[in-house]
């Protein structure tokens, strides 16, 4: 159940008020640096190799910022599970 609520929690970040999606990104970035790992993105998108993170990650510096995960959501880079 934890991760059904977790990856629904991601696929409100881009339907919800900025307000909504800061506190949905919150709980997905679990060390609060204000970007997402590997694991963290894992936890929304089960299906998320390192392959393809390595796409999300335009930036190349090892992490997603939000920007580049609704960029990756808006693409079909990153879908949901199931």
């Amino acid at each position: 159940m934890k991760k059904f609520a977790l990856t629904a929690a991601a696929v409100a970040v881009l339907v919800a008020s900025p307000l909504a999606a800061k506190d949905v990104a919150a709980e997905l970035d679990a060390d609060g640096n204000g970007t997402f790992s590997l694991e963290e993105l894992q936890l929304a998108f089960p299906d998320l190799t390192a392959e393809t993170f390595a796409t999300v990650d335009a930036n190349a510096d090892g992490e997603a910022d939000a920007a580049e995960v609704n960029a990756a959501i808006e693409a079909g880079v990153l879908t949901r599970a199931g």
